[in-house]
This record gives C-alpha cells, sequence and structure tokens, in this order.
C-alpha cells in the first residue's frame, strides 16, 4: 500500500474510533414514540400563515408578550429584551446578559422573563432587571424556558432540563430531565410541581384558572397540572402524539390554548429514538450541524380546553413564517415569535 492508501486508512480509522469510544456528556436513552400522525383531518397542510406579515426585531426573537397598552415586546439571541412597532426601528429595553426565551406581564406591568442560563426573571419599563428566582432548594436552576402567570399572582414557569442548556443534547439523551415550578411573589418560595418532563416548554394558565399547561418537546405531547377542584395537584396528559415538537403555548382571554410546533415530527428522529447507539454517535459531531438540519415549515394549533382543535394554521413552504416557538392572541392579531426569524411575525386573526 502506497504511503497515500495507508494514511487514509489510518484517517479512517482515527474517526470510526473517536464515533464510536469518544466520550460524551450524555448517556443515550430507549424510548419507542408512537407512529406520528398523518398531516391530515385537523393537521390538513394550508396557507394560513401566508398573510403573516414582520415586524423587524432582530436575531431569533424566541417569545413575545403584549403590554395592556397593545405594545409588542420580544426577546433576543443576544439578551437583550426590545419592543417593536411597524415602520419603526427596535426600542432596547433592556440587556439581560443571555438568550431571552419566554416572557409575559404580570397584573403591575413587570416583564417576567425566563433567561437561558437558569434565570426567572423581572423587567421594569425603565430597563430594570431583577432576579426573581436563580435556585430552587439551594440547587442553581439550569434552562429556564418559558413562564405564564395565574390571576393570584403566582408565576409558573418551565425548566427543560436541569443538566444542560444545550437543546440538541437533551433531544439526543432523551432522559426527562425537565420540571415545571411555581414561584410565589408573596412568599419568596417556589415549589416544584412536576419532574421528569421531556424538556419541559410552553406554560400556560387556563383562562379559568383551574390548571396549568407545560409543553413536554421531545414527547410530541403537552401535559395538565390541576391547580384546583377534586383532582388538584394530579396531573394527565391533555394532547399527545402531536405532529410536530411542541414549543410555546398560551391562553387567551376566550380560553384558546395557542400551541406553536417548531417543526413537523421527522421520521429519522423518531427511529434513532429506538436506536441509543446513533445518539450516541451523533453526539460526538459538532452540535452545530444540527442547527440548520430541520426545513422551514410554519405551523400553529388552537386547541379548546378539552384539546380539540379548533385552529390550524401553517406554512408548509416556510417562505412566510417557519419555525414558530410563540403564539399570543390579542386584540385581533396573533403574534409569533421564531427562532429562524429576524421579526416577530403578525397575523390578523380576529
Amino acid at each position: 500500500m502506497n504511503p497515500w492508501g495507508i494514511a487514509l486508512t489510518a484517517a479512517i480509522g482515527a474517526l470510526v474510533v473517536y464515533l464510536a469510544f469518544w466520550p460524551i456528556p450524555i448517556s443515550p436513552q430507549r424510548w419507542t414514540p408512537p407512529e406520528a400522525p398523518a398531516l391530515t383531518g385537523p393537521y390538513q397542510p394550508n396557507d394560513a400563515l401566508a398573510a403573516t406579515q414582520k415586524l423587524p426585531a432582530g436575531v431569533s426573537p424566541e417569545s413575545v408578550a403584549v403590554d395592556a397598552d397593545g405594545r409588542v415586546y420580544t426577546g433576543l439571541l443576544d439578551g437583550t429584551v426590545v419592543r417593536v412597532a411597524p415602520g419603526e426601528e427596535p426600542v432596547v429595553l433592556a440587556d439581560t446578559g443571555d438568550q431571552v426565551l419566554g416572557m409575559v406581564f404580570d397584573a403591575a406591568g413587570t416583564l417576567v422573563a425566563c433567561n437561558l442560563n437558569g434565570r426567572l426573571l423581572a423587567l421594569t419599563e425603565d430597563g430594570e432587571v431583577r432576579d426573581l428566582v436563580r435556585d430552587v432548594g439551594g440547587a442553581p436552576l439550569t434552562f429556564v424556558n418559558d413562564v405564564d402567570i395565574a390571576a393570584g399572582g403566582t408565576i409558573f414557569f418551565s425548566e427543560s432540563s436541569t443538566e444542560t442548556t444545550d437543546t440538541v443534547l437533551d433531544l439526543l439523551q432523551h432522559r426527562g430531565d425537565g420540571r415545571l415550578l411555581a414561584y410565589d411573589p408573596a412568599t419568596g418560595e417556589t415549589d416544584v410541581l412536576l419532574t421528569g418532563l421531556y424538556y419541559a416548554n410552553g406554560v400556560a394558565v387556563s383562562a379559568d384558572g383551574s390548571f396549568v399547561l407545560v409543553a413536554e418537546t421531545t414527547a410530541y405531547r403537552v401535559r395538565r397540572y390541576w391547580l384546583s377542584g377534586p383532582r388538584r395537584g394530579e396531573d394527565e396528559i391533555f394532547i399527545d402524539n402531536l405532529p410536530g415538537f411542541p414549543d410555546g403555548i398560551s391562553c387567551d382571554e376566550d380560553g384558546t390554548f395557542w400551541l406553536a410546533l417548531m417543526n413537523p415530527r421527522n421520521a429519522f428522529i423518531d427511529w434513532s429514538m429506538e436506536h441509543p447507539w446513533i445518539r450516541r454517535v451523533a453526539a460526538r459531531l459538532p452540535l452545530s450541524w444540527f442547527a440548520g438540519a430541520a426545513p422551514r415549515y410554519g405551523f400553529v394549533l388552537g386547541l379548546d380546553a378539552n384539546a380539540n382543535v379548533v385552529a390550524n394554521l401553517q406554512d408548509p413552504s416556510g417562505n412566510h413564517y417557519a419555525g414558530i416557538s410563540c403564539v399570543v392572541h390579542h386584540g385581533d392579531s396573533l403574534y409569533f415569535g421564531s427562532l429562524l426569524e429576524d421579526a416577530v411575525g403578525v397575523l390578523r386573526f380576529p
């Protein structure tokens, strides 16, 4: 064998050894996902999102919040929170230092927001940023993702993982390290309501305050936790086997839950869930490779209190607004956030 052949063989051998044996920070678990539902019936593809308008915001406006005066805010990849309006440049409210995820206004007009690296924050209109919660029981929070506030003031928020802030690593591991928590501003105490969630994500309190929903992104479902009534303190599956990865969820004043599906289901990912070895190999590859692997697709569902689909809004082309991570219904419009866009989406929806 010539020197080039020897070198190539050695390189291939080294790559095989690396992909098979190099240490990784996760231990992928086996899971058999349900067969993905067909995109028919309530999930029938359509172009309802084609009329979406865009409010320039900045890189990755993941979540959206609307204040009492109808002003629209979003948080960006660089940690800033900005106010956006048609025909205007974004106005910076504050810089939190890390990527801003879910956010919502409380009754007093304070913006409560989630910060990627384990912080639940409060932001005033003059730009002051203060921590509400950074640890629970003496243990620091890891990955705070979404938030909603009950009428009585209790703040419910999700911790996607107690182990990592990397979405791809959490997906590859699929161990169920997420939690749903509740913070009481009156006492300063934080309670853990649910553990073992698979990438806990969107959080929404029902219009009547009787329950709170939390999306489990990598299990393709949404879970319900009862806050009142005979089942208080119990939880159950609200909707299961969704046709995509559920992300943000919100509840409007009419009681409709607006659920963002970041991407449709992927047959290869479903297959890999039954084969941990392939995910161990994937974890040894540069995680940045996975960032652009998903197709651009816009997908939003409206659900009633019994999890019936009452609205199905899509953009299969991904040309109008894609990778939707948040949906908020305010006035006569739906507002969208996305990790893939550089603008907040707006769709007239009386």
